[in-house]
């Protein structure tokens, strides 16, 4: 006799540690590594100096792009007074008018020069910068793909790679039926607890909460992709780390329950043999839920009263 109960179930999902920052650093200047500061695998804080590229000829450009930078100025000056004078005699009709537009011409020109002369030192002072490298989030840097002395190339060589580290996430695709449960699960409108096993099979101990779900359903898998944070204090969850997540739940009401042996499979479709009021068996199409050890819950399909056959379904036709 089918039965209703309330169900404690797990449903567990194969997972993958990711960081939730994780970005690799690379030269944005040519030069040779003059210092490494800091050693592979530490810990590291937003805007802590990690290479330094040779930054000799950087600073030299910063230098000759302020003195070309004076020198426009002051050309610009010149050719200001100049327009000044030739402006007050243009006044008195003491010179061509042609005089006056070639001064105002050469003082736009000049102003272009100062414009320009700003924006080789602005582009010399960011090579400069860019020559230090620092880091862009607190995390942890992996082992150094350069040592001292090694040649550099923007934007080709990759220097290291850096990943935050606490707060850490775990990443597992669900089935786009289990979208309405999940979507509850993130706005915390069930008492369900939500934990990570590690690869040894030990549960990781700092309890979990969905913190993103993907925007879009994979149409030809029907799955999607589902983010959960954890806390990782100590650095147990590490990016890569294949895990398995775990949501344990309590149902708020009871549910259908049946053993799982009653149930067969047909073309994809779930089945159960129930018993009518004249003993002969008729054929139910069902849709499972949670599987809970040796039964499972049954969303739809069965009412509680009904009688189902256990052993032998193979057996049977409809109407047996």
């Amino acid at each position: 006799v089918v039965n209703k109960e309330i169900v404690t179930g797990v449903k567990s999902y194969p997972s993958n540690v990711v960081a939730l920052q994780e970005t690799e650093i690379r030269a944005e200047v040519t030069g040779y590594i003059t210092n490494i500061y800091v050693s592979d695998g530490v810990a590291v804080s937003k805007g802590q100096r990690l290479y330094e590229i040779d930054r000799t000829r950087y600073q030299a450009a910063v230098d000759q792009a302020k003195a070309n930078l004076a020198i426009a100025k002051a050309n610009l000056e010149r050719v200001q007074k100049d327009l000044q004078r030739y402006q007050t005699l243009a006044d008195q009709d003491a010179i061509a008018k042609q005089t006056l537009d070639y001064a105002t011409t050469d003082v736009n020109n000049q102003r272009a020069q100062v414009q320009a002369a700003q924006a080789a030192l602005t582009t010399a002072q960011t090579n400069l910068q860019r020559s230090l490298i620092v880091a862009p989030f607190s995390g942890i840097v992996g082992i150094s793909q350069v040592r001292s002395g090694a040649l550099v190339s923007a934007g080709s060589t990759l220097l290291n790679t850096i990943s935050s580290t606490n707060p850490i996430a775990v990443e597992f695709q669900i089935n786009e039926r289990d979208i309405t449960e999940f979507t509850k699960l993130q706005t915390n409108a069930t008492g369900s607890e939500i934990y990570v096993s590690l690869p040894d099979g030990t549960r990781y101990t700092e309890a979990g909460r969905i913190s993103t779900i993907d925007r879009a359903v994979d149409s030809q898998t029907g799955t999607l992709k589902v983010r959960a944070s954890f806390a990782n204090n100590a650095n147990t969850l590490r990016a890569g780390m294949n895990t398995t997540l775990n949501v344990a739940s309590t149902s708020t009401q009871e549910e259908v329950v049946i053993p799982y042996k009653a149930v067969f499979e047909q073309l994809g479709v779930f089945n159960v043999y129930t018993v009518s009021d004249s003993n002969t068996v008729v054929l139910k199409q069902v849709s499972l839920g949670h599987k809970i050890e040796d039964k499972v819950v049954i969303t739809s399909g069965l009412e509680a009263g009904e009688k189902i056959v256990l052993d032998g379904a193979a057996s049977l036709r409809p109407g047996t």
